[in-house]
């Protein structure tokens, strides 16, 4: 009976312990450059990845970059909105345990926000965030989800004009799935652990 109760509180706990939680990604640099058809990120290096199997890993780690889906309201120099899809990919090159190769790849899963922000000053300097949920494929064959913000450079007083720099941006993917799909699998293995107690009583 011990062991009965053992393996079913194992069993409850195995599907905590499977899933890391949050995984962080930093970037930084690259060019936004887009029209009212989207947006489009090339050239940002991965600098910080913090919850991926070895805390946190600084330095060259890869790269990050998405397309969004068309402008659906607002502009590209006062902010808007762009449309659900696009794609987005977070490839690591192996460094510090983090994994070589493709680790997200996905696509926008709702509205992408397109914020203006003016500096005051006499020259009035703008800025933008990009804001939006993402979901897709992590490096292990899971559907994961998350979000992204990406901050861009000055673009100077008259605003975005087709292209500006980056300066950094977040990306959370959550790695735990929903809690019912962890109760399906405790109580799936609970149910396997009665089997085997079946089976050893026979």
């Amino acid at each position: 009976m011990k062991r009965i109760l053992l393996m079913a509180a194992l069993a409850l706990a195995l599907p905590l312990a499977a899933f890391a939680g949050n995984v962080d990604f930093t970037n930084t640099g690259g060019t936004l450059t887009g029209t009212s058809a989207g947006l489009t990120l090339t050239g940002s290096e991965l600098t910080v990845v913090d919850g991926l199997g070895g805390g946190i890993v600084t330095g060259g780690l890869g790269s990050l970059s998405f397309t969004t889906g068309g402008l659906t309201s607002g502009s590209l120099t006062t902010g808007g909105t762009f449309a659900a899809g696009g794609t987005f990919t977070i490839t690591g090159n192996g460094t510090g345990g983090i994994p070589n190769g493709v680790i997200f790849s996905g696509t926008f899963s709702g509205p992408v926000t397109w914020t203006e922000i003016t500096t005051s000053g006499p020259n009035g300097s703008i800025y933008y965030t990009l804001t939006g949920a993402i979901s897709g494929t992590w490096y292990n064959g899971t559907i994961v989800n998350g979000a992204t913000t990406q901050i861009t450079f000055n673009a100077g007083k008259n605003g975005f004009t087709g292209s500006v720099p980056l300066g950094s941006g977040d990306t959370i993917i959550t790695t735990v799935p929903e809690m019912g799909t962890l109760g399906l699998l405790g109580t799936g293995l609970v149910g396997l652990a009665g089997v085997v107690r079946r089976k050893m009583k026979a």
